[in-house]
């Protein structure tokens, strides 16, 4: 037993005696490997969204749920809206965000669009503009922005998506910012209205939300449809064109009393560009599963998509959208996919490093034993070719001197058991010479 532990530590000595310098190069490897390898994720994101009444605190309630399956807890906080969600993002409060469609603007200067550190994660699903007016106060039905000049408007307080986009489609309609222009939004715009103080109010919220359903159906209130559409497309490409079905909030009361051609935004999801690629890779699984369904104005699988093109595209989003959630996330649970994801960016340099290498090291490890032996065959050599050509009979004793201390340090040689045949056969050839020598000694 004490015998086949001394072998086996033998051998590990000589193979690392032999091998060291792969291991060196193997270590120089790993910690090249290990600069480009992403850290691990952070547990613990912020989310901003708007108003705790609004559907994006809505939404980010339900990614929160779905990311803490995934050991991620995801903090909503509620802000004044989408240009107050950028500025969190870029003084890093936040690290995602809803932003409504067309409060981000492409940057001319293509190092803007980089120092400004944000990507988006694509649109998640269309929210539609609309103007609802007083029927009694326009002489035929409203079909152009430009009918609101000298009008009271509701156009959102400061900070706010909607009066960010309403300012520029009035703009765009020759309407300048003043005083008939009023920071009022969602149900109190509503209530303003409907009780005659404005003339218009601009909403953008989905056709559920209880402030566009309380005034399609209220008496007296309309819902302008955009006779030119089209045009504000070319002029806006962030927008879309929907169509609100005659009839289709109430089919007795045929409301609305014919189609309504109506403008969409976006709500698209912002992140910072520092955000780790596996927690913008969750987002967007959690996205799917939120926004992925068909809706009022979307068909099936539309939504999440890069249809708001103010910022550039994450490469994982651009990957998501073309091949689905990364292969390991498919089919194991997050922490260990990314785990594994970590540990393969290095463990594949190493192994294409290691392949060769390894192919070398037995032929090293077995001319290294080998050579042990031969130092031993190459005395023997000299004093074979002493005797036989040399031989004086006055050097008997330093012959047979020198035989006993190669055969001693034959005797001696530490080798693994695979290789002990080569001790056995060079105490044979000591042996044989020492015959020899005996011989010439008689023949003497």
């Amino acid at each position: 037993m004490m015998a086949k532990l001394k072998a086996s530590l033998l051998s590990l000595r000589d193979l690392f005696a032999t091998a060291w310098w792969i291991f060196l190069i193997a270590g120089i490897g790993f910690a090249v490997a290990y600069q480009f390898v992403e850290p691990a994720p952070p547990t613990r994101i912020v989310i901003s969204t708007g108003g705790s009444s609004g559907a994006y605190y809505q939404f980010a309630n339900r990614y929160a749920a779905l990311l803490e399956k995934n050991g991620i807890t995801l903090e909503v906080r509620t802000s004044a809206g989408s240009l107050e969600n950028l500025e969190r993002l870029k003084n890093d409060e936040a690290q995602v965000a809803f932003v409504q469609g067309g409060v981000m603007s492409v940057p001319s200067d293509p190092d803007a669009v980089e120092e400004s550190g944000l990507l988006s994660l694509g649109s998640l699903f269309y929210e539609p503009v609309w103007v609802f007016y007083r029927g009694e106060r326009f002489a035929r039905p409203l079909s152009r922005l430009a009918e609101l000049r000298g009008k009271r408007v509701a156009i959102g307080p400061e900070g706010s998506g909607v009066r960010q986009l309403a300012t520029q489609l009035l703009a765009a309609s020759e309407i300048p910012q003043g005083e008939l222009l009023v920071p009022l939004t969602g149900q109190k715009a509503a209530d303003e209205l409907v009780a005659g103080r404005l003339d218009a109010v601009f909403v953008i919220a989905a056709e559920k939300a209880p402030v566009v359903q309380t005034l399609l159906r209220s008496e007296g209130i309309r819902a302008m449809g955009f006779a030119q559409a089209d045009a504000y497309l070319r002029r806006f490409p962030f927008l879309s064109k929907l169509t609100l079905p005659q009839g289709v909030v109430d089919l007795v009361r045929d409301l609305p009393a014919q189609d309504v051609t109506l403008l969409a935004a976006t709500a698209n999801l912002v992140v910072r560009d520092d955000l780790h690629p596996a927690l913008q890779s969750l987002l967007l699984q959690a996205a799917a599963e939120v926004h992925g369904k068909s809706g009022f104005f979307n068909r099936h699988g539309e939504f999440p998509a890069y249809k708001d093109q103010g910022l550039p595209l994450s490469a994982e989003a651009a990957h998501f959208f073309k091949s689905g959630p990364p292969f390991l996330q498919r089919y194991l649970p997050f922490w260990l996919a990314v785990l594994i994801d970590r540990l393969m960016v290095m463990l594949l340099p190493l192994i294409a490093l290691l392949i060769p290498l390894l192919k070398v090291a037995p032929a090293i490890y077995t001319w290294r034993i080998r050579s042990k032996v031969f130092r031993c065959y190459g005395e023997l050599r000299f004093l074979e070719e002493d005797l036989r050509q040399h031989f004086d009979p006055t050097r008997l004793g330093e012959y047979r001197q020198r035989l006993d201390a190669l055969d001693e340090e034959a005797s001696s040689l530490r080798v693994p058991l695979g290789f002990t045949d080569l001790v056995y056969t060079l105490r044979e050839h000591v042996n044989l010479v020492r015959g020899m020598l005996l011989k010439r000694e008689a023949q003497a």
